[in-house]
């Protein structure tokens, strides 16, 4: 139990404010926790000297694993001994967040016997974090973990931990089972998840309609959202409804829909849904008069990450449509291509995406063994790295007649 709560004047700022504030929450800590306490001390010693003194561990781990860990040690050990060492642990979340309390109850006695007894719920990738341990208490704490049936997540250079909406759980607008795919994944790539062996990160992210609530299309380097090639569902009297109700449905709908394919002639609203776009704004406006079609399944989208080495990429199409049905095999024949050549061709820290930027999505596909569609560019003449070239192939004996 720390004695005395350092003084942190700036820290202090950060309390005011309508705001929870993760400093009132590391002081809650600090009346338990050692650690916890000189946290706070490195932490207003930083704000005071614009200096960050948290140094990378560099490789730091469980046995048998190369992922799940991130090393960290204070660049001040004498001034901050309890935080001299201070390691993140991942922790592979459930399939759609859902936890009863009783394992949240046990991680955390877990990580108060063993760590600082921070958490974050949920980070980025999606796992679990715990935040602050010791290099000699990473083992106990994998230990402790696996008899509670949680394993740890991914990290540096491998599959990260996989992460899901809901889907089908809670949601009516899911067009595949988000939990079930995101779980299957998970056990399928249970080595490149544990074992580093990539140019860089790769990410999952499974949401079940064009909604995109795990924002897949922004932060993973692939992205499965639910869709549908059918028509939308439709019931002229919700419509009306709506109408009668005071929805301005030229305003809030038919202008703000991206494919231009609806029209409302005071009765009707007609949809041509060769033109849809899938975009849910309709359907999110009028859920008692719309739905997504009946045939459903994924759009596969490549290349998405956050501006770190590079700028910021959204994801583009690689496959338009795809039923999600288990053992989902024929797209895992397509990422295993993905991962063979961006391995062998990937520069060091380079995501996929930038490998695609580099080498030419026209290159990439051929590489993968994927014919290009017209829905991998949103207009004419918009990506320069799709080509499309046409083979006349003239039979043999009609060559020999010529000659």
């Amino acid at each position: 139990m720390a004695d005395k709560l350092p003084n942190t004047p700036k820290l202090d700022e950060l309390e005011k404010g309508k705001w929870p504030s993760f400093v009132k929450e590391i002081k809650m800590a600090a009346k338990k926790s050692p650690m916890c306490a000189d946290l706070l001390g490195q932490l207003e010693k930083s704000y005071t000297e614009k200096v960050g003194y948290w140094k990378h561990g560099g490789i730091v781990g469980v046995m048998g694993y190369g992922g799940g860990v991130i090393g960290r040690y204070s660049a001040l050990p004498k001034e901050f001994p309890n935080v001299s060492h201070f390691h993140t642990m991942r922790v592979n979340q459930p399939a759609g967040w859902y936890y009863n309390t009783e394992a949240l109850r046990k991680i955390c006695d877990i990580w108060e016997k063993h760590g600082s007894g921070i958490t974050n719920l949920h980070g980025s990738t999606g796992d679990l974090v715990l935040l602050g341990t010791r290099t000699e208490e990473l083992e106990p704490i994998f230990d402790e973990l696996q008899k509670i049936n949680f394993d740890i997540g991914g990290s540096g250079s491998d599959v990260r931990t996989p992460s899901c909406c809901c889907g089908q759980s809670r949601c009516e607008w899911a067009c595949y089972d988000t939990m079930a795919a995101c779980h299957d994944f998970t056990m399928e790539y249970q080595d490149e998840l544990h074992r580093p062996a990539f140019p860089y990160k790769f990410k999952f992210k499974f949401s079940g309609c064009p909604n995109d609530c795990v924002a897949s299309i922004a932060r993973s380097d692939m992205s499965l959202i639910g869709t549908w090639r059918d028509s939308i569902q439709q019931d002229d009297a919700e419509v009306k409804a709506y109408v009668d109700g005071g929805l301005d449905i030229e305003e809030d709908v038919i202008s703000r829909c991206p494919g231009k394919c609806m029209a409302w002639d005071g009765k009707k609203l007609e949809i041509d849904n060769s033109f849809c776009r899938r975009c849910m704004h309709c359907i999110n406006v009028m859920p008692k008069a719309l739905r997504p079609g009946k045939d459903r399944g994924a759009t596969i989208l490549l290349g998405s990450k956050a501006p770190i080495v590079e700028g910021a990429l959204l994801s583009s199409v690689l496959i338009p449509f795809i039923k999600m049905e288990a053992p989902y095999q024929e797209l895992k024949d397509i990422i295993e291509r993905i991962w063979d050549v961006w391995s062998e061709e990937g520069k060091n820290r380079e995501r996929v995406g930038e490998f695609i930027q580099r080498v030419g999505m026209g290159n990439f596909l051929e590489a993968i063994e994927v014919e290009p569609v017209a829905e991998m560019v949103a207009h004419p003449r918009e990506n320069p790295y799709i080509f499309y070239e046409e083979f006349f192939e003239e039979d043999d004996d009609e060559e020999g007649d010529k000659g």
